[in-house]
């Protein structure tokens, strides 16, 4: 038996659906005009002003947001509220060091927790559950939005944040969790610990898991099924539409419902930014239509995937997007943290290397894990072992202070990084995913 958080909305009709996102976003397009200087901006480079948006068929006329105006306003210029209606932020980080940063007022974080109880009561929660948030709390979006959105689904709440991870299991065991939150790899680890303690999925209190902020296979839930005895639902957002709860997966499992009464999606070509027919794959946009602080109109996740509004036998109208297939920009998603190799060549360069440089990432265990080969110039090279082991922290160090995570740096020999003729062969993923 399906089970909604707020059924009136997640079963609403088409027509209804699109009425309120007409008149919400004509709402929003008046909102920035009026408060967002750098949207007016925008939006008169363009030729356009409020009038000219009348719902949703008009929403192609309006310019794109993209990372980089994100940098460029940082961290003021796009706030729609005065700083004191503001009651939080979150923050990822940006390409080149300069982080996103998101703004709340109470009534944005009310519908983002709405968000997040929805995504749980779709993976069964009710007010019987005890849900483990194991993703990590603070700057990072995943433990604050699923937090929320547990309290709201009327859950036991165990604010476990990530790491530590004989703790997690003890609690998991202690207080009988049967609802666990933080990235795959972190849950197939989990998995992998316990079997190790030889406990059985018979034997783990655990009936379901929301994980996200990272790529992963069907291969990989199956395997995470199989250990932990759950199912395992997928979550999809980001820190600058909210956090996690744009979109989730419902019991069919095949596909994220886009919650479309407070975000509204695009599919374009990411080369021409043409908006491209229902079940076109190509980049994925989003315009947040509620949001109070931080309003975002057309916003580029840089993510590729498809939109279906085939009938979903859950009972939910919204349409669907599949897990991201890719993406048309360079981020790589390590350990659910964004990477561009661009805040690594920064590292290296304020440090006196040559951009020679090779990221190497992997998985093992189902952890990721992040190598980075620099190479030496032929005036620092040297076969003094400890002088490169002190080089190599020196690395470490500035690269967990840029990116908020370990790497394993390698100092290698000049020239010994393969030359390319073409575009540089800079990422090297081995993940299976």
């Amino acid at each position: 038996m399906e089970r909604y958080y707020q059924p009136e909305i997640e079963c609403a009709s088409q027509e209804q659906l699109r009425a309120w996102q007409d008149e919400r976003l004509m709402k929003q397009v008046r909102n920035v005009w009026d408060n967002v200087s750098y949207y007016r901006k925008k939006m008169e480079e363009k030729g356009l002003t409020p009038d000219d948006i009348q719902g949703v068929a008009d929403l192609h006329k309006l310019p794109f947001v993209t990372k980089a105006d994100l940098r460029e306003a940082y961290p003021y210029g796009l706030l729609a509220r005065p700083l004191k209606d503001c009651v939080r932020i979150h923050s990822t980080s940006g390409t080149t060091g300069k982080r996103v940063v998101a703004f709340y007022t109470q009534h944005d974080v009310d519908l983002w927790e709405d968000c997040c109880a929805r995504a749980l009561v779709a993976a069964g929660a009710t007010n019987e559950d005890v849900c483990q948030v194991s993703y990590g709390y603070g700057l990072f979006t995943g433990g604050a939005g699923l937090h929320g959105g547990s309290h709201k689904a009327g859950c036991l709440t165990i604010p476990a944040s990530s790491g530590n991870t004989e703790r997690q299991i003890m609690f998991i065991k202690d207080l009988n969790a049967t609802i666990l939150c933080c990235t795959p790899s972190y849950a197939a680890y989990l998995g992998e610990s316990m079997k190790e303690m030889g406990m059985t999925p018979d034997q783990i209190p655990l009936k379901a898991g929301i994980f996200g902020a990272e790529a992963w296979s069907e291969e990989m839930r199956q395997d995470i099924q199989n250990t932990l005895g759950i199912k395992a639902y997928d979550i999809y957002g980001l820190t600058e539409l909210s956090g996690p709860g744009v979109a989730f997966e419902c019991s069919a499992q095949s596909g994220m419902h886009i919650n479309e009464d407070h975000f509204i999606a695009e599919i374009i070509d990411p080369d021409t930014g043409e908006v491209l027919p229902e079940g076109s794959k190509g980049e994925l946009v989003f315009t947040s239509i509620t949001k109070e602080a931080f309003p975002l109109l057309r916003y580029r996740t840089r993510d590729i995937c498809m939109l279906t509004r085939e009938k979903c036998s859950c009972g939910r109208t919204h349409v669907k997007m599949c897990k991201p297939m890719g993406r048309s920009d360079d981020m790589l998603i390590i350990r659910g943290v964004n990477v561009f190799p661009s805040q690594i060549e920064t590292v290296l360069l304020n440090h006196g290397y040559p951009a020679n440089y090779q990221i190497i990432v992997d998985r093992v265990k189902s952890t990721d894990t992040l190598d980075v080969q620099v190479e030496m110039t032929p005036e620092m090279f040297t076969d003094n072992l400890g002088e490169i082991d002190r080089r190599q922290k020196e690395l470490v160090a500035g690269l967990r202070s840029m990116l908020g995570l370990a790497a394993k740096v390698t100092l290698v020999a000049p020239k010994s990084i393969v030359r390319s003729e073409g575009k540089a062969v800079r990422v090297i993923d081995k993940r299976k995913i």
